[in-house]
């Protein structure tokens, strides 16, 4: 090893940016943050060749004065903070103080500004003095030539439309953050996004997409200093991967795993676990409760009182997707229940087990009903019914499957037994056999009477009393499969809800069983008192609605 030697100030700057700047798309945040610091309300981005020919990025903001431009360039010089106390605290999204002169080490850098009282605006190059210039109020940043300086960096690059695409994702990121700021978005050339100033939702919709739009709920949730704002998709607006996931804390966009696991605990109930949710969320917390300067990136925070936190969040999210049918709104539109002849095609004890006793239509205002009437069965599997909006499909399967997931999960812990008139003897594997011995308890407390007859044969005497009429021996060899995969008494305990999920689809109306319209509107109205009614326990929608507008444009009316 040689002797110890400080290093030059661009060689310092160089390794600076090997942090800061990975990428064009790097170098593009950071000057974003740096628009939306200054008080724009309009950005023009510019790119060329994916940024690594070109990063321009004009603002409206205060600008900055000829005294200040060389400063601006130089590391650890900043505006936004200047105490400790100031950091703990910091509400501005740069603060470092290392992005532009970072930037300029390993890039031909030009910086023109001109604040509100200046006469002209002044342009500085490199470490040349300003000079006059001209430029309207605000700033403009260019970027060029990324890594021309550092050969070895630069081949590292991928391609321009790959570096174009995180670039995309760096600009959408920002323009969900600050949806009262105007964005201008150009490639080669070419304008890709033009979004006007507007409100949070149109914003969201903007950039995630019209369809996610129509399928999210709204999320506004306020606890104790803490607020939570946005959009979160329906479990049928999901996919396999997570690239329309947008958590924001305090307008910066974060990659935290405790927010991470909330979302995930939230979700777990209705939707599957290798699918993703799409959401938009915005934290609001008290600067002072988290640290922001964690990673040089910013995109990692820490909180200082983590559980609150999750447990709001995990509230919230739960909250919008737990709501049943009965409390969305209905617009109002003429409506008359249609009358019909209702036949019975199962026994009253099949409908008595299946589900409550029913309200008469007559009896209430129909705009009361959400879901509407029954008006017919498809293959004995759709439930058609006629609501003040249109036409409603249910999946009666799926739709009957979550109002007994519910029910199993409020009973969970007292479940009643049913004793069997008949019991039910099936030819068990060795290792069924070893299960329901070895948990016998623990399927006692589901409402289960296993035991063995033999080596090779189970008795089931007495099932879940919720779910009588089932089909025992079908449905305690599914139970007794998912115990023997959880494996200890630990892990049952914790994965219970996925066994109870097990026992509902078990416990649900078979697909092909004819109902009369009575048992068809019991259902309707147990769906519009049951909590994530619209998703059974696997994620997958329970019903759709086609408005009357829906089935005009089906049908071509009135053109």
């Amino acid at each position: 090893m040689g002797t110890i030697n400080i290093l030059p100030d661009l060689l310092i700057s160089q390794i600076a940016a090997g942090e800061v700047v990975e990428r064009p798309a790097s170098a593009l945040k950071e000057l974003l943050e740096n628009s939306l610091d200054s008080g724009a309300s309009a950005i023009t981005v510019q790119l060329l060749e994916g940024g690594t020919r070109l990063i321009r990025v004009t603002d409206n903001g205060s600008g900055i004065g000829r005294e200040d431009l060389k400063l601006a360039l130089t590391r650890h010089a900043t505006s936004k903070i200047s105490t400790l106390e100031e950091l703990q605290s910091v509400k501005s999204l740069g603060f470092r103080g290392e992005a532009l002169a970072s930037i300029a080490a390993v890039s031909r850098l030009s910086l023109t500004s001109r604040r509100k009282e200046d006469h002209h605006a002044w342009k500085i190059e490199g470490q040349d003095d300003p000079v006059p210039a001209s430029g309207g109020i605000g700033t403009s940043v260019d970027v060029s030539d990324l890594y021309y300086n550092t050969p070895a960096r630069r081949k590292f690059l991928k391609s321009p439309a790959t570096e174009f695409s995180h670039c995309l994702e760096v600009f959408r990121r920002i323009a969900l953050s600050s949806p009262e700021v105007a964005y201008t978005l150009q490639h080669n050339g070419r304008t890709l996004h033009q979004l006007n100033k507007d409100t949070l939702e149109k914003r969201i919709a903007d950039i995630l997409g019209d369809e996610f739009g129509k399928a999210a709920f709204i999320v506004d949730e306020a606890s104790s200093g803490l607020v939570l704002k946005g959009m979160a998709g329906k479990p049928a607006f999901s996919s396999s991967s997570r690239e329309s996931q947008y958590f924001f804390v305090n307008g910066r966009f974060v990659r935290d795993k405790l927010l991470h696991h909330a979302l995930k605990q939230a979700y777990q109930d209705v939707l599957h676990h290798q699918l993703h949710p799409a959401f938009a969320l915005f934290l609001s917390i008290p600067p002072d409760e988290i640290d922001v300067n964690v990673h040089p990136a910013k995109t990692e925070i820490r909180f200082r009182e983590s559980r609150p936190v999750h447990q709001f969040v995990f509230h919230a999210l739960e909250k919008g997707l737990s709501m049943p049918a009965a409390e969305r709104p209905v617009r109002e539109m003429p409506f008359q229940p249609v009358q019909q002849k209702m036949e019975l095609r199962a026994s009253p004890a099949f409908y008595e087990k299946l589900f409550e006793k029913p309200q008469e239509p007559e009896a209430k205002n129909p705009s009361e009903f959400p879901l509407g009437f029954a008006i017919g069965q498809l293959s004995g599997i759709y439930i058609l019914a006629q609501n003040s909006e249109g036409l409603v499909v249910v999946d009666m399967h799926a739709a009957h499957e979550r109002i007994v997931y519910e029910k199993l999960k409020m009973s969970a812990g007292k479940f009643s037994m049913q004793p069997l008139l008949v019991p039910a003897t099936f030819n068990a594997t060795p290792l069924e056999t070893e299960i329901a011995e070895i948990h016998h308890d623990f399927l006692l407390e589901l409402g289960f009477d296993i035991s063995a007859l033999s080596p090779t044969t189970l008795i089931v005497r007495g099932i879940p009393a919720l779910l009588k009429g089932t089909d025992a021996t079908a449905l305690a060899r599914a139970v007794l499969q998912e115990t023997a995969e959880y494996g200890t008494a630990r892990t049952l305990t914790e994965r219970r809800n996925e066994l109870l999920a097990t026992m509902a689809c078990h416990g649900a109306v078979r697909a092909k069983r004819l109902l009369t319209l009575q048992e068809m509107d019991a259902l309707l109205r147990e769906m519009e008192e049951t909590e994530r009614s619209g998703q059974c326990n696997h994620g997958r929608p329970t019903w759709f609605q086609l408005t009357l507008s829906d089935l005009d444009k089906l049908f071509m009316r009135g053109k």
